[in-house]
């Protein structure tokens, strides 16, 4: 074998990998060898004389197997079979590689112009994978021609990053035997440059872990790097609740208001809208009483979740609270209900009718007596709950009828409109948030705008132009004044209502950002993507200080825990994710729902977990006794600290749109009903 040839070959594969200086170091001592040889007479045959048979064997295979399309259908086949044969105790850990492997092999057969070959390969194993990656699989089926895998950002993101994988060391040795054993040079080849490995001592991972193991798509070694970043999670300093806990719990007489709280006035008219709206005028009293002896417990416990959280400042610069709501909400917090897994929450549904599939959003203020629907004719409509409960008619929400003279009208009682009409967006509205007092409401839709709209003058307020897409989630702060909004131009932006252009950009999700959730104490904002990752944000700075893997579809919904301990994310698929935002590290997934998870809602004390979903039913999990468990386990499998499910309430035919506890733990919660549900 020609020496000459061999040297070829090298280079050659130095430049198809792109190791330049590796490349450069070669050549270079390929020149000194070829210099020093010269000098010396008729040396040539010797040093040809010195070279293994067996080493020019192997680096010749490297460039022989590049042209070969069928080497990648061969060795992908027989890997997926051993993988399969594998003995049970390591074959979950084994399987996951053949995702990652399974997506190059189709992308390097695209890349090198075998197009016919590609999607043959595709169609072949695709059903091994489309359980749990049917998305990105659609995505990959577009994918025709080498200019599609720069052009779709999607391929184009997978080509530039590394996946990482965890399996223990007895797995991994398995893997690396059978490689060099079965000389699958392709394989080998993929698996060096495309996945990287986080092999752990001991025994194998619980198949139950496997959503949070295989992570595609995301820059796991930048997500290492940016979760050593601290996250201060307490709650601020001189904080309400501090302030009640410092007190006793109770408040002095001398501030106390005359008459209900606004509260009482909302309750007394909670579960009217059940389902079509079984009410009626005995039924306020019944629950007005019910309430008043559900006040009357003490709900001192609830501040030890509160008490156990640091302290920490603010970051932005929050307004100050006037004197009455202040009072309103100590009033609130002194009455509220404690919750726990023997004592659930009473709640209350409001059922949109007649919406024809129109509303794509729905939002209720924080001590319910206001409900907000936005729909896909741009409109956003705004429902008093106290003037509601004085029609004569039936008290449910009306949405939208056939007949024009006739629409929104409830009852009997002629053209009046139950609701009040907010007209200004050009687009569907795709989302609404009320301000924490209740005299604002933001929108946003897919006219790239964001609106301010006073709930006392009826009116819009402000209109925020900012994002370039569609705006798919806008939140207000728990403080007020400062608002978050997620869009499909894959950023997130932080607003105060007093200006017009945004105070920070959030910049680094991979596809759009879905949607948004403040953090108790203001200091940060998570987003939720259709790149499948949470990120956690610092609001001061903009950076990035948490980013949460583990999902296998786009984040829909998120909540973050009273103390601002933990967050809680549901996506597409159904499930829900428990996070330490302390650690990044997933506590516990959350099974049970089997479609989409649109909201998920804390309780006021933070020991339940509330979510809703587009199968029609409202969950109920136990917080406490997951979180409790002390962190050192959470090495251990899964399985040993998941959320308890407390109880599934179905709805007839509603899909729930939002979930809201108030600060007395009365659950509200919003949905349009659907005859096809």
């Amino acid at each position: 074998m020609d020496e000459e040839e061999i040297e070829k070959a090298v280079v050659a594969y130095l430049k198809k990998k792109g190791f330049k200086q590796t490349e450069i170091a070669f050549q270079e001592e390929q020149q000194l060898n070829k210099n020093s040889s010269s000098s010396i007479h008729n040396n040539n045959n010797s040093a040809n004389s010195q070279i293994d048979p067996d080493l020019t064997k192997k680096i010749l295979s490297f460039s022989e197997f590049e042209t070969g399309p069928q080497r990648y259908q061969e060795e992908y086949s027989k890997l997926r079979s051993w993988a399969y044969s594998s003995l049970d105790l390591y074959k979950h850990e084994l399987l996951r590689v053949l995702y990652p492997v399974f997506i190059h092999c189709f992308m390097e057969l695209v890349a090198r112009g075998h197009i016919q070959e590609a999607r043959a390969f595709f169609n072949s194993y695709r059903e091994d994978h489309e359980m749990t990656h049917l998305r990105d699989l659609q995505k990959l089926e577009g994918v025709l021609s080498p200019s599609h895998l720069e052009e779709m950002e999607f391929a184009h993101s997978i080509r530039l990053s590394k996946v990482n994988i965890k399996m223990c060391q007895y797995s991994y040795d398995l893997l690396l035997q059978y490689l060099h054993k079965t000389e699958s040079i392709t394989m080998l080849g993929i698996i060096n440059e495309r996945i990287n490995f986080q092999v752990s001592p001991g025994q194998p991972g619980s198949i139950s872990d496997d959503a949070e193991v295989v992570t595609l798509v995301a820059s796991g070694h930048d997500a290492s790097l940016i979760n050593q970043k601290e996250v201060l999670w307490g709650l601020l300093e001189d904080s309400l609740e501090e302030r009640l806990e410092k007190t006793g719990g109770s408040v002095p007489d001398s501030e106390k208001f005359d008459g209900d709280p606004k509260e009482g006035e909302v309750e007394e008219n909670k579960k009217k809208s059940v389902e079509g709206g079984k009410q009626g005028a005995p039924l306020k009293k019944l629950k007005k009483d019910k309430v008043g002896v559900a006040t009357g417990k003490s709900s001192r416990t609830e501040s030890s979740t509160v008490t156990t959280a640091p302290r920490v400042k603010p970051e932005l610069a929050l307004p100050a609270i006037p004197v009455e709501v202040e009072l309103s909400i100590l009033e609130d917090l002194r009455n509220r209900v404690q919750l726990s897994n023997a004592s659930l929450p009473s709640v209350s549904f409001y059922t949109f009718v007649n919406t024809h599939n129109g509303l794509n959003c729905a939002s209720i203020s924080h001590d319910g007596s206001l409900v907000a629907g936005g729909f896909s004719d741009s409109s956003l409509k705004v429902w008093d709950m106290a003037k509601l409960g004085q029609q004569t008619g039936p008290s449910f929400l009306q949405g939208e009828t056939d007949s024009p003279s006739s629409e929104h009208v409830l009852g009997s009682s002629g053209g009046r409109r139950c609701y009040t009409l907010l007209q200004g967006h050009s687009g569907p509205v795709y989302s609404a948030s009320f301000s924490p007092d209740g005299d604002f409401l933001l929108s946003s839709s897919s006219d790239s705008t964001i609106r301010l709209w006073s709930t006392k003058l009826n009116a819009n307020v402000v209109c925020y132009k900012g994002h370039n897409y569609p705006v798919w989630d806008v939140q207000f702060s728990p403080a007020g004044h400062y608002f978050a909004s997620s869009s499909h131009d894959r950023t997130a932006k932080i607003w105060s209502v007093d200006r017009i252009q945004p105070l920070r950009i959030m910049a680094g999700h991979l596809s759009d950002v879905d949607c948004v959730q403040w953090h108790a104490n203001c200091n940060y904002i998570a987003t939720g993507s259709s790149d499948k990752t949470v990120r956690l944000w610092d609001v001061q700075s903009g950076d990035c200080v948490r980013i949460f893997i583990g999902h296998r579809s786009m984040i829909l919904s998120l909540a973050m825990s009273p103390d601002g301990r933990y967050m809680a994310s549901g996506d597409e698929d159904g499930t829900v994710m428990m996070w330490d935002l302390s650690s990044g590290r997933c506590i516990t997934p959350l099974v049970g729902h089997s479609s989409c998870v649109w909201s998920l809602a804390f309780s006021g004390e933070g020991s339940l977990l509330a979510s809703g979903s587009a199968d029609c039913t409202v969950k109920l999990w136990d917080v406490t006794t997951s979180t409790k468990a002390p962190l050192k386990e959470e090495n251990k499998s899964g399985s040993n600290n998941r959320l308890r499910l407390l109880k599934t309430l179905p709805t007839k035919a509603t899909p729930v749109y939002a979930l809201h506890f108030s600060r007395r733990n009365l659950l509200f919660a919003a949905g349009a009903f659907s005859k096809s549900a």
